[in-house]
């Protein structure tokens, strides 16, 4: 008679238990006494409970072929889930909630407003991962499939932000200063959906008219997806910043900017293709819009009023004056990288970006320095009796660019040039030139920032129009020639070179604007 595992369980613990003969209680019936159960292998002594606890005790100790079974089942019983774990589910039972409660805008808010400190700290961690997603993503494409396809990536890149920005429309400022909501927030909405519809299909037509083939067109589509859908995103966060929860915004750019940096170096790292890591980050950063972002805003906020196609379409001429500022500044700074695509290899876009981010941390920090002022720039110069004091602002700003664009001159002198062949796993030695040139490229950037915000302050935002009209006539003709007759450096130069004349032609624009001022409100001083 062959012996079955469950036989020598019995006698194992028949042997511990001091039992002669475990043949008894195979054969022995057991009998419930009072709850309990009484056999031949187990005393009386014993609950059900206890009996089931000592069989999977005893399995686990003769090795029987569920010990390892047994014993996962119970560390799974016994583990607590981690605080992202009960985040997640918490949110996910909010969102199931809200699906099957009647819909997003009836459910009550959880988040309190008016939380200054928090405000400050997450919108610039956001404004950061953000800032820094472009950078390390580059590193990233570098490092794993090369220069050329990380230079394919980067103009794919500079062309999805000028598509983030047609999205934009230059609303944000306009719908967070709407306190009163004259605007329905579904209207803004409205808006900006009919913006990211037809800042797609200007990048799909560009694609086209660019003639790419079916590689370079699916990165440009993926890049292109993540774009709109942060210009889309950024209405919703707008919305949390008019109801006093601008932290909760930050916690949405914070997490959808980290996502996408997430999901596109995974991709890439298994894949080792950039197509399929630029659709990646597009379906990531379209389930980071409708899982986090859209029902944040929905749920934290009150109910809108409903949308009027007036009220949209009165938002396409409110705010053109300033969307036409911002797109014609930023297709002056990107021109030399389009007329480098057709002329120079796509390798070359990289290390324009490159030595161009030192430069780009330069505007940054400048912006982290005098944009939560300006309010208090505005109510300075609302006082005649300040206009000294506004002007000595002025001045220490501008000051402080220098002093910033010359530490990072000798940051990139020093450890910066080994530094950055480090990281994108290049050789930059031969650029240092270039690089010093794209500092100082970046202080004259930040000024012309600075001075632009000064003038929006004076409400002559409109006045400055024609200098970027005039600007753009240059960067399309400039660049051409130089970038044919010096490759890159003939692109760093003119980047250089059409940002010093703007910024000139800011400055002058700038005085004649206070001359004008003070004439009006003094005609018969000198």
């Amino acid at each position: 008679m062959s012996i079955t595992p469950l036989d020598s369980i019995r006698r194992a613990i028949a042997r511990r238990n001091g039992v002669a003969d475990p043949a008894v209680a195979s054969n022995g019936t057991a009998k419930a006494q009072g709850g309990r159960i009484e056999n031949g292998l187990f005393p009386a002594s014993h609950t059900a409970e206890e009996l089931a606890r000592i069989q999977e005790l005893s399995q686990r100790n003769a090795g029987g072929p569920d010990s390892s079974q047994a014993t996962r089942r119970r560390r799974e019983r016994d583990r607590q889930p981690g605080p992202i774990r009960r985040m997640v589910n918490a949110w996910w039972n909010r969102l199931l909630g809200a699906v099957y409660g009647g819909g997003f805008s009836t459910q009550e808010a959880e988040y309190e407003d008016h939380a200054t400190r928090r405000d400050y700290l997450w919108n610039t961690l956001g404004t950061a991962v953000w800032g820094m997603a472009f950078p390390l993503l580059t590193i990233v494409s570098t490092q794993l499939v090369g220069a050329e396809e990380a230079g394919k990536f980067s103009i794919a890149f500079v062309t999805g932000t000028l598509i983030m920005i047609a999205c934009n429309y230059g609303v944000r400022n306009f719908q967070v200063s709407d306190i009163d909501e004259k605007t329905s927030f579904a209207s803004y909405q409205l808006n900006r959906w009919l913006c990211g519809a037809l800042a797609l299909a200007c990048g799909l037509v560009y694609s086209s008219a660019r003639g790419y083939d079916a590689q370079m067109a699916t990165i440009g589509l993926g890049v292109y997806l993540y774009k709109v859908i942060d210009g889309i995103a950024d209405v919703y966060e707008g919305r949390l910043q008019q109801a006093d929860k601008l932290y909760l915004a930050g916690m949405s750019q914070t997490l959808r900017s980290a996502g996408v940096i997430a999901v596109f170096s995974v991709a890439l790292f298994l894949t080792r293709s950039m197509p399929i890591a630029a659709m990646a980050m597009g379906i990531a950063a379209i389930a980071s819009l409708v899982l986090v972002t859209a029902p944040l805003a929905l749920l934290e906020t009150e109910k809108s009023r409903r949308m009027s196609l007036r009220e949209a379409g009165h938002l396409f001429v409110q705010c053109a004056p300033l969307f036409g500022a911002l797109f014609l500044f930023n297709l002056i700074e990107s021109m030399p990288k389009f007329v480098m695509e057709g002329t120079l290899a796509y390798k070359y876009q990289l290390y324009f970006n490159a030595l161009f981010f030192p430069a780009q941390a330069i505007l940054l920090s400048i912006g982290f320095i005098y944009k939560p002022q300006l309010l208090r720039l505005s109510s300075i110069w609302a006082n005649p009796r300040k206009r000294r004091r506004f002007d000595l602002i002025i001045v220490a700003v501008m000051a402080l660019i220098v002093v910033i664009t010359g530490a990072c001159a000798a940051f990139m002198a020093g450890p910066g040039i080994p530094l950055m062949s480090f990281m994108y796993g290049l050789n930059f030695e031969r650029y240092r030139t270039l690089a010093l040139l794209m500092v100082v490229a970046g202080g004259v950037t930040a000024a012309i920032d600075f001075i632009y915000a000064i003038i929006t302050v004076l409400r002559h935002a409109g006045d400055v129009t024609k200098i970027y009209l005039i600007c753009f006539a240059v960067s399309v003709v400039v660049p051409v020639i130089l970038i044919k007759l010096l490759g890159l450096m003939g692109a760093v130069v003119s980047y250089l070179a059409i940002m010093a004349l703007l910024l000139v032609l800011l400055i002058i624009e700038y005085a004649h604007i206070r001359q004008r001022i003070e004439r009006d409100r003094n005609p018969y001083g000198a």
